[in-house]
């Protein structure tokens, strides 16, 4: 989109269903692996980030005028998957006999949207490369357990969203980093002040290095991550 382009309008809340309710992440409810429905509840909270992830990439290609055009085909590319990831989580939430909306949700990812809405720069160290990467760590925990109880279906859909989620942050990674360089501030240091501003109360280990190092982060940024999490 040209850098002359109109201006875009104010964030507001995106367009959602009736449902999930939208409580305080506190207010949710912790709910055991071990049956249908708890595996439909943990899937349903997937699947909510999902929703939101759309929208944050349709956002992402509104809202930053005078990005190159791979800036956009990158973020279309993510509203793609993250459609794509969605559907996948609501036809195996349907064979456990639950669908979206059936469980209560929380707001934290559009929070963070409207917070960085006004700086790409900040959109693209605090959404993709906070938010959305806590997936990269807690996935592959999650997937062991529900190997373990032999729900492959389910673990067949996460390894997929797995997979594509660290090229989704790498993208994050890669547009950071072209927002420094355009406003000549130091990558490293401009992500450690962000995350003391606003990030320190959702990171927590362990991290998944191996796949944070895919989606691009440098060894001085998992040092900073691995600094917050031992000061909590």
């Amino acid at each position: 989109m040209p850098a002359d382009a109109a201006a875009p309008l104010p964030i507001t809340q995106p367009g959602r269903p009736p449902r999930p309710r939208l409580v305080e992440p506190r207010a949710l409810p912790r709910r055991g692996l071990g049956s249908d429905e708890g595996r439909a509840a943990f899937l349903h909270a997937i699947a909510h980030i999902e929703f939101n992830a759309i929208d944050l990439a349709w956002d992402a290609v509104y809202r930053f005028r005078g990005m190159p055009d791979a800036y956009y085909a990158d973020w279309v590319g993510v509203a793609v998957d993250e459609a794509r990831h969605f559907r996948l989580l609501q036809e195996r939430m349907a064979l456990l006999g639950h669908r979206y909306g059936d469980f209560d949700a929380h707001n934290g990812l559009w929070d963070m949207a409207e917070k960085t809405a006004g700086s790409c720069l900040q959109r693209m160290a605090l959404v993709p490369r906070v938010l959305e990467a806590r997936g990269l760590d807690v996935t592959p925990g999650m997937i062991a357990k529900l190997r373990g109880l032999g729900d492959e279906a389910s673990v067949a859909v996460l390894e997929v969203i797995l997979a594509e989620e660290v090229a989704h942050v790498a993208a994050g990674s890669r547009w950071f980093r072209h927002c420094c360089a355009l406003q000549g501030v130091d990558p490293g240091l401009t992500f450690r002040e962000l995350l003391r501003l606003h990030a320190g109360p959702v990171l927590r280990g362990p991290f998944n290095t191996e796949a944070r190092v895919a989606a691009g982060f440098d060894e001085g940024e998992l040092e900073m991550l691995f600094a917050f999490d031992e000061v909590r």
